[in-house]
Parts: C-alpha cells; sequence; structure tokens
C-alpha cells in the first residue's frame, strides 16, 4: 500500500522533471542550431573546451590575468576565445591583432559591453566605461580639447611647483614616499581639474582611489557574476553570495562624493571670486551660454569629464610614480647614466624644467620604458564588437566583449631606456608604446598629461636624490623585487617595498631647501 502511494506521488513528478529537462534541451539545441546559422558555418577563435551551460566561467583566470592569457596565448595563438553563458569573450594577446582589430577596424570595436554592475553602483556615468552615446560623444569631445598637448602648456607651471613640493617631502621624510607620491598626483590631478589645493588627510584623496579600485575589480570577465547574469541584480540582499548590497552603497557614496562635491566647490569659489584657474571653472564660465535644459545636460557633461579625470588620474599615474623608485633601485646603473645626462645639461644650480626636455634623450628615453615596464593597466578595458565580423577566418560576434594584454620586448623584466635611443643617442619613436594608453578611438585622452607628469617628476628627483636599496638595523640591504600587489583587476601597483632617498650632497640639499622657501 505505501508503495504504491509512493510511486503514484513520484509519477508527476518524474513526468514534469523529464519534460522541463527534453524542453531545455530543445531550447539548447535551437539556441546551438541559430548560431550556427548565424556564424555561416565559421568557427569561433580557438580557446580552453566548454562546459555545459557555464562554459569556460572556471576558465576565466582570477590571478595576474594578463600573464595567464600571454600563457595560454602560446597554445591557442594570439586570439582567444572563452563562452560564459551565452557571452562569446575574445581575448587578444598580440599587438598585431590588437591593432587590426581595434584600430583598423575602430567603427566596429570601438564600444564597451554593457556591465549591470556599473549601473547598479552608479559608475556608469565614467567617461571611459560608457558606450557610445550621446553623452559618451560630448564627453570626450570636453576631454581631448581639455588634455591636448597644448592646453596642457598652461598647466606647465602647476607641474613644476607641486613637484617641488614633492621634493621636499622626499627631503624631510623619505620613508613615507608612497604616500608622498599619492598625495603629489592629487595635487595635480584636483589642481589641474579644478584648482583645488590638496592637502595631506583631505577627504578628496580616498574617493577616487577607492572607487578606481572598486571599478578595477568588477569590470573583467568573471569577475562578479551578475555581468554575466544580468537578472541577479533583482535577487533580494538576504540571499547568501549574490547580494551586492555594501558595493552598491558604497559604489553610489563614491560616485556622489567624485561627481558633485569638487564641482560645487569650484561653483561657490566662482561665487566668492576665489576661484583659481581649472578646466572646472573655464567649462563652468561657458555654461552662461547655455539655457533651460540645455544648460542643465551641459552642465552633467562637465560633471562626467572633470570627475572621470579626477577618478582616473588620481590611481593609475601613482603606479607608474611608485615604479619610477623600484627601477631607480633596482637598476642603478639606469640611474647614473640619468644623472650624468642631467648633470651635463643642466648642471647642479637649478632644477630641470619643461624647456630642457628636448636636450634630455636619456630621461626620455627613460619615461617611455616606465610606461612599457610596469604596466599601470597590462588588460585595458574591455571593448565589445557593434556588428558580427570574422577575423583571420575565425568569427566574432556582434556586443562581444574584447581584451588585449600588450606585446612585450625581448628581456621584458629588465629596465632599459635604451630600448628607445638610437644608435646616435636620439629617442627612437615607437609606436607600439601607444597601446600602453590604449588604442583606436578609445586611447586614453590623459596620456600626454601623464607623459608631462613623468618627465618632470623624473628629472626632478634624478636630479637631486640618490634612490638605493634600504638597509636594515644590521646593515643589511633589504631585498626588492618588481611584483605587484593588485593580481587581478584593470589597476595594477608595484608592491609596497622600502629604499633610501637622500639628497645626492650638500648642493642638492641646499636647492631642495631654497625651492621650498621661495
Amino acid at each position: 500500500m505505501m508503495a504504491s502511494l509512493l510511486s503514484y506521488a513520484s509519477s508527476p513528478v518524474m513526468y514534469l522533471l523529464t519534460n522541463a529537462l527534453a524542453f531545455f534541451f530543445f531550447l539548447y539545441l535551437l539556441a546551438v542550431f541559430r548560431n550556427y546559422k548565424r556564424r555561416g558555418g565559421l568557427p569561433y577563435p580557438p580557446g580552453p573546451p566548454s562546459r555545459p551551460v557555464i562554459g569556460n566561467l572556471l576558465d576565466i583566470p582570477k590571478d595576474t590575468p594578463w600573464a595567464a592569457y600571454a600563457d595560454m596565448s602560446k597554445k591557442y595563438g594570439d586570439v582567444i576565445c572563452f563562452r560564459v553563458f551565452n557571452q562569446v569573450i575574445v581575448v587578444l594577446c598580440s599587438l598585431s591583432a590588437i591593432k587590426d582589430l581595434l584600430e583598423k577596424r575602430g567603427e566596429a570595436y570601438s564600444e564597451r559591453p554593457t556591465l549591470p554592475i556599473l549601473e547598479m553602483i552608479d559608475m556608469d556615468w565614467f567617461v571611459p566605461n560608457m558606450g557610445m552615446s550621446e553623452f559618451w560623444r560630448e564627453g570626450r569631445k570636453l576631454l581631448d580639447r581639455s588634455l591636448r598637448p597644448g592646453a596642457a602648456m598652461s598647466y606647465r607651471q602647476m607641474m613644476q611647483e607641486k613637484t617641488r613640493w614633492f621634493l621636499a617631502q622626499l627631503f624631510a621624510n623619505p620613508k613615507e614616499f608612497h604616500h608622498h607620491i599619492e598625495l603629489l598626483q592629487g595635487k595635480l590631478i584636483m589642481s589641474l581639474a579644478y584648482g583645488y589645493d590638496l592637502n595631506d588627510g583631505d577627504d578628496f584623496i580616498a574617493a577616487p582611489i577607492q572607487a578606481t579600485e572598486i571599478m578595477s575589480r568588477v569590470i573583467l570577465p568573471g569577475a562578479t557574476l551578475v555581468n554575466h547574469l544580468p537578472f541577479l541584480r533583482h535577487i533580494h540582499s538576504w540571499v547568501p553570495f549574490l547580494s551586492y548590497e555594501r558595493l552598491i552603497r558604497t559604489g553610489r557614496q563614491l560616485s556622489e562624493k567624485i561627481k558633485n562635491e569638487p564641482i560645487d566647490f569650484v561653483k561657490n569659489a566662482m561665487h566668492d571670486g576665489t576661484a583659481i584657474q581649472s578646466l572646472a571653472s573655464e567649462h563652468l564660465q561657458e555654461l552662461e551660454s547655455f539655457v533651460g535644459s540645455k544648460h542643465q545636460k551641459q552642465e552633467e557633461i562637465i560633471k562626467r569629464t572633470l570627475g572621470s579625470i579626477y577618478a582616473a588620474g588620481a590611481d593609475t599615474t601613482v603606479s607608474s610614480m611608485h615604479s619610477l623608485f623600484l627601477a631607480l633601485v633596482l637598476f642603478p646603473q639606469v640611474q647614473r647614466r640619468a644623472q650624468a645626462e642631467l648633470d651635463a645639461v643642466i648642471g647642479r644650480d637649478r632644477l630641470p624644467t619643461f624647456d630642457d626636455r628636448p636636450r634630455l634623450p636619456y630621461i626620455e628615453a627613460l619615461c617611455k620604458e616606465l610606461v612599457r615596464w610596469q604596466m599601470v593597466t597590462p588588460m585595458g578595458l574591455p571593448h565589445s564588437s557593434s556588428r558580427d565580423d570574422v577575423y583571420k577566418g575565425f568569427f566574432i560576434p556582434k556586443g562581444q566583449a574584447i581584451l588585449h594584454d600588450p606585446e612585450t620586448y625581448p628581456n621584458p623584466e629588465e629596465f632599459k631606456p635604451e630600448r628607445f635611443l638610437n644608435e646616435d643617442g636620439s629617442v627612437r619613436d615607437d609606436p607600439a608604446l601607444a597601446s600602453a594608453f590604449g588604442v583606436g578611438k578609445r586611447i586614453c585622452p590623459g596620456r600626454h598629461f601623464v607623459d608631462a607628469t613623468l618627465f618632470i617628476v623624473a628629472s626632478s628627483v634624478l636630479s637631486e636624490f640618490n634612490v638605493t636599496k634600504a638597509k636594515d638595523e644590521n646593515g643589511n640591504e633589504i631585498p626588492v623585487k618588481a611584483t605587484v600587489t593588485v593580481q587581478s583587476g584593470i589597476v595594477v601597483h608595484p608592491k609596497k617595498f622600502a629604499c633610501s632617498i637622500v639628497p645626492r650632497d650638500k648642493v642638492a640639499e641646499d636647492l631642495i631647501l631654497a625651492n621650498t622657501l621661495s
């Protein structure tokens, strides 16, 4: 009797389950057929074998993905394909593939993938992350106009003054050079964008760094499940492992602070007549010619554009400046040659200026090598294709994410400015180096400001200081390795290290103090 009841109860359940499985299998076959027909029989690029349903979700590297993809390229080639649920992700692992698609076919590959997590944390307004909407086009125009080489000329004096402040901080408290670097870059960006003189302990220091860290962690494939399964954004906060409540709350707070608070400071300063010339004051003055909804729209574009400069610039260049000190510690011969050039061209009675740059080819090459050696964004930001395409016989579907890892140079771990010098000692142009700032329409508009920052900081530090390995209490050198702290994400920083930073001699010490007092 009991057995018959169990059999009766289980039969409808098994019937429904069997039919459900058959239905989903039918949908799966239909999707496979439609996909095959869409591709015209062309294969996707090669990649790891895909699992049912989840595809290559477990194959997406989490730690040092740039190195993992480089290793995979040895097996699968310079174009690798991953499938995660219904998404296709194509990874470009050579400079030729990057240029072929992102530059030569830039019209088709300049989009950004739709990432629900950015909308959830209210960071989808960040111009580098935006799709090619009207807001993006207007914001990009504003960025290009604000950061073009000619515009940067007007901020050279400010950059030299902030760098002299930095030298004084290194002299007074060299052990805190990591903190001094962060504050220097914050000062440069806030002065450029808002005419704001950032001070130690200021709330404006941490916000962009925290925001960049969050965005860096959540936008790469496999990092956040909701980007692959958008319906998860509607899951209630009480569901373990699927709640984004804390991330959303933190992200929105940072977004509000970055986008609105600095611009409000400039508005108040302009009202009081105390505003210092900056990108914000220039663009807000232009707003006077707009009225009504056009005024509101243009003001929103200004907020987003300057907020993007503030967020992106406050963290990325910090990594390159840390790499400068790391390189000087690990490659002392570079420091000696750079100082010899500075002494021969400038002498010891003044600090370098931008006017000296054309006569300092080795310093120029050193700055180029800084960009190449420890790349700040080795993965780049994801691109998305706007139409189906075929590359080398492989099918790349519309709307799929594309990442890239730049091509390395011979002995890439070595810091060799000579890579960028011709036999006669002149600077050699290397078009491949520009890929460090992106390719095509999405190339970083702030690259000229970064370039100027690295030159004035590197030349000034090398002119006045010797940077060497630090010693412990027993007089033994403390080992230093070229490793990174961030193992996943977009922005990568060298792991913190100790070093000795001392004035080269009494002449350098007097010059630092004299410029501090002037």
